[in-house]
């Protein structure tokens, strides 16, 4: 998926590197590295770059932006699955050391971390430049936290009993929510081969958090995922009590843990709505009569994006990724997107 991503940056982006070597590079699993490292040598050119400067700028940004998806890509195809895996280990094993430990509660914390950094890089596409408060940021990341950990832990209890029970969850679910994203429609990627390998990265995101992909109100599908997911976690839970033999005392110490799961996610979701309700920066639009994002109620002008003059630089990636978040008035919808994020 990141090989089809770097495949389509327009020519004034795409990297020096012959096709194949691409290809090699991102079968390794080291696309991501590599396109950190193109940042980096794009980011020294910015620094000492000064009859290019503004050009490089606008390329910085364009990465950045991309470097961000990208993560977000790499966290749940990669380390969230990775972090499932340890914590099955840890607890089929019942041994922990003190290393594996922190390197659990650590990549805990860079999953939220990743959907925070997401959402503010959307956020910067915004002109008026609404940003996250340091308070919104720390209840945005808190919620998603909450959220997360109970279904990788419902996952991994019930693997605990029946790990090939896992290989059977996972296609369904991750085949109901491809043909729920599908259903929603997305115009992401270039070719329809590309953008249905998109949706497929989209479902596994999906399979363990909330992933925006359709314009309009979120209200009604944001009820009819969470609805979802806190049944299929609670019957996963459930499975795992009623598997258990009762007079097994080795995994005892988790009942109370189980038994925490379902306040801790019922206190995600209620960070989300005091995020939304009270902490979110449509508060400061609708205070000045304008709307920020699709789901606000009413109508208005809305707000421009930040803009630059050369087509062939636009990141138009991350730019139906902000439309589909935020609202466009009439004239911003002729400007060129591409943030500004890294400026």
């Amino acid at each position: 998926c990141s090989w089809l991503w770097l495949r389509s940056d327009p020519p004034a982006l795409r990297p020096a590197v012959p096709a194949g070597l691409l290809a090699a590079l991102h079968l390794l699993q080291l696309g991501f590295f590599f396109r950190c490292l193109y940042a980096l040598k794009v980011g020294w050119k910015v620094c000492w770059a000064k009859a290019e400067e503004e050009d490089e700028q606008r390329r910085m940004a364009f990465i950045s932006h991309d470097i961000s998806m990208l993560r977000l890509f790499e966290t749940f195809l990669e380390n969230t699955p990775q972090l499932t895996l340890l914590l099955y280990i840890i607890l089929r094993t019942n041994k922990a050391e003190l290393s594996q430990g922190l390197g659990m509660g650590t990549a805990f914390l860079c999953v939220s971390w990743s959907l925070l950094d997401y959402h503010q890089s959307l956020r910067s596409f915004l002109q008026d430049k609404y940003e996250l408060s340091p308070g919104s940021s720390i209840i945005y990341f808190l919620w998603n936290l909450f959220l997360i950990c109970p279904r990788i832990l419902a996952l991994t209890l019930f693997a605990l009993l029946w790990p090939y029970g896992v290989a059977v969850h996972f296609p369904l679910v991750w085949l109901a929510m491809f043909l729920w994203v599908s259903l929603q429609g997305t115009e992401f990627m270039e070719s329809p081969g590309a953008e249905q390998l998109y949706r497929a990265v989209v479902a596994v995101i999906l399979y363990f958090s909330w992933f925006n992909v359709a314009r309009g109100s979120t209200l009604h599908r944001s009820i009819i995922y969470h609805g979802f997911m806190l049944v299929d976690s609670t019957l996963l839970g459930l499975a795992w009590l009623w598997g258990r033999a009762p007079e097994e005392e080795e995994h005892s110490y988790l009942i109370p843990v189980v038994s925490a799961a379902l306040p801790c996610y019922l206190l995600g979701l209620g960070l989300r709505v005091t995020y939304y309700k009270w902490l979110h920066p449509n508060v400061q639009v609708w205070q000045e009569g304008r709307y920020d994002e699709v789901d606000a109620s009413g109508g208005g002008d809305g707000v421009e994006f930040h803009s630059f003059l050369k087509p062939d630089l636009v990141n138009r990636r991350m730019q139906w990724l902000a439309q589909t978040h935020f609202s466009l008035s009439q004239p911003a919808q002729q400007h060129f997107l591409n943030g500004a994020a890294a400026v």
